[in-house]
């Protein structure tokens, strides 16, 4: 059940990233991030107001139940480190081609599940192993891609970027395991949306707005709001799975990033974006390593 539910995910997530490719395109970011997550809001605050009135009941599968003081700071606690995340990730989304992109983001599960043998002190398997191994060769050939459109793997502040906001990601993965064994999965999800609502005010006042005829200008586009939603759709699917009990944090995390294929192709028969054949063959090869990583628990 947990991995259909990981792959409904990686669906949703794979038009989430298409969304805010084509909302980020010449656009301002911090405000295309505010007004996407302010559409996820108003979802959830129906929601929850519906279930506050008993209009929607604990048996019911929206509904989202009250929590307590030390909840709430747990949420925010995810709030931050998503935010920042996303942040770093826009950016470089705003920045990069999608080709280049997706194969970055898609190392997203080796990182999370080194994360896991730190933290609860397990060993590399030969297949695992393996599969370190030869993400990090893929991933050094995919650099040379990279130089071939003027891009530096080293010196573009954009790559660091999306290195960052992979990193902040594979954090909030592994905490995402800890928080929603305790925590309602709706509740979670209801909460950390109004949470980075109200955190991305001051930024978007006192980075953006101050500065904003200096930089890109916003504009508003259709796609916007999907971002919202279709990351609503895709987070709930993946904290459901997350919840179950006989669920695993780094295979959700490995089919969950399947997305890149779905973002990949998009940048290749859309964007019409170069070295197509060559960055296919390295991203093969990085979701090769993450197949022997699967294949190593």
């Amino acid at each position: 059940m947990w991995l259909i539910l990981a792959f409904a995910s990686a669906f949703f997530l794979g038009f989430y990233d298409i969304f805010k490719k084509i909302s980020l395109n010449e656009n301002a970011v911090i405000p295309t991030l505010f007004f996407s997550t302010v559409m996820a809001s108003v979802i959830m605050l129906v929601l929850v107001v519906v279930s506050d009135m008993g209009y929607l009941t604990p048996d019911q599968l929206m509904y989202v139940p009250p929590v307590s003081g030390g909840d709430h700071l747990r949420i925010i606690l995810k709030t931050v480190i998503v935010l920042s995340s996303w942040i770093f990730t826009f950016f470089a989304m705003k920045n990069l081609p999608l080709t280049i992109l997706a194969p970055i983001r898609s190392t997203g599960p080796l990182w999370t599940m080194l994360g896991a043998f730190v933290i609860f002190s397990e060993r590399l398997n030969f297949f695992q192993l393996a599969g370190v191994l030869v993400i990090f060769v893929f991933f050094y050939l995919f650099s040379t891609a990279g130089k071939l459109e003027g891009i530096s793997f080293r010196s573009n502040k954009f790559i660091w970027f999306l290195i960052a906001g992979t990193l902040l990601g594979t954090c909030s993965a592994l905490y995402d395991r800890y928080l929603l064994r305790q925590t309602d999965v709706m509740a979670v999800q209801a909460y950390f949306t109004f949470y980075q609502t109200l955190l991305l005010v001051p930024v978007l006042l006192l980075l953006w707005y101050p500065g904003r005829a200096k930089t890109t200008t916003f504009q508003w586009r259709w796609s916007i709001p999907f971002i919202g939603i279709f990351l609503l759709i895709g987070d709930y699917l993946y904290f459901y799975s997350i919840s179950l009990p006989d669920s695993l944090i780094s295979v959700i995390s490995l089919v969950r990033r399947s997305n890149v294929l779905i973002v990949f192709l998009f940048g290749a028969i859309f964007y019409q974006e170069k070295n197509i054949r060559k960055k296919g063959i390295y991203l093969a090869g990085i979701l090769l390593g993450l197949l022997l990583l699967i294949l190593g628990r």
